[in-house]
């Protein structure tokens, strides 16, 4: 039985629209331009006789229709998704996870014998990268990335909000208490971009200039950095977790701050696989304790 069916072209434009609630942002993901997606949709919504799309603050939005529309043709595209994967050489129990060293080094690796009994027949490819894999091009299924509030457009999940504390070995401050002058007499280190030791200052409310970090390096460097004795580490307290409880480091300061959070990001194009929704919601469920867990910082 033949059918009538819309160019799959602009069945593709619709969804990525709908899904980005953006035009422009579907148009970097399918590779074509802004112009090409407004066309597709504008030919759908002729051919069908409904408006898909109205205009928002911040992009588009789904119509009622649209939004019935897309709820319909989703199944579909994830029918073909799974049917392309059967074929491919990739396998379709590999997910690879692109994850900023910390995370993937304090977090993610000491729950991989759990994921294997939980998920053994799933492929994890674990990158520890600072820099932001491109999902839509299939340089990764899922990213973890750490965001100051509000800079994150891509839609995400929250993984983790942890306050940020001074950390350091035990016995390496006098009882183990961070005092004003420490903030001058001993190397700080820090593990994000810039020196938050400013911000931590003020919300501690200390008078003291802070002297820039005498050393640049990752976060989970500077964090083995302060293990063994090399200076103050300030932190989130999800990355420092396994080393206080494991004793080899301790918070020298119960006054903290949140400056921003760990967040999932899923591809738009392999998301829809059955793999990488297991692994997305398995990270979330494994993390949803750290979440529940996380204090409210002082100061």
């Amino acid at each position: 039985m033949s059918r009538t069916l819309p160019p799959l072209n602009a069945l593709r434009a619709f969804e990525a629209a709908a899904r980005h609630e953006s035009f422009t942002r579907a148009a970097e993901e399918l590779g074509v331009s802004h112009s090409a997606i407004s066309r597709h949709v504008r030919g759908l919504e002729a051919r069908l006789g409904v408006q898909l799309f109205r205009d928002a603050s911040r992009g588009v939005a789904l119509t009622a229709e649209g939004g019935h529309y897309l709820q319909r043709i989703t199944p579909a595209f994830d029918v073909i998704g799974e049917a392309t994967e059967g074929l491919a050489d990739t396998p379709a129990g590999r997910v690879v996870v692109n994850s900023e060293p910390v995370f993937a080094s304090k977090i993610v690796i000491p729950l991989l014998a759990k994921f294997q009994r939980d998920l053994p027949g799933i492929e994890l490819r674990l990158v520890g990268s600072n820099e932001l894999a491109d999902l839509d091009r299939y340089e990764a299924d899922l990213a973890i990335r750490y965001a100051k509030t509000g800079y994150l457009d891509e839609p995400s999940d929250l993984v983790s909000n942890a306050p940020i504390y001074p950390f350091a070995a035990p016995g390496y401050l006098k009882d183990d208490i961070l005092r004003p002058e420490h903030l001058t007499t001993r190397p700080l280190l820090r593990d994000r971009g810039g020196n938050i030791w400013v911000d931590w200052v003020k919300h501690a409310g200390i008078d003291v200039a802070v002297p820039d970090p005498p050393w640049r390096m990752r976060a989970a460097l500077a964090l083995e950095a302060a293990v063994h004795g090399a200076g103050i580490y300030l932190g989130a307290s999800d990355g420092t977790y396994l080393d206080e409880t494991s004793g080899r480091i301790v918070r020298v300061s119960e006054v903290g701050f949140r400056q921003g959070s760990f967040h999932l990001l899923t591809s738009g194009q392999s998301g829809r696989r059955k793999a990488v929704r297991s692994v997305r919601t398995w990270l979330l469920d494994h993390t949803r304790a750290l979440r529940s867990a996380e204090d409210q910082p002082n100061g």
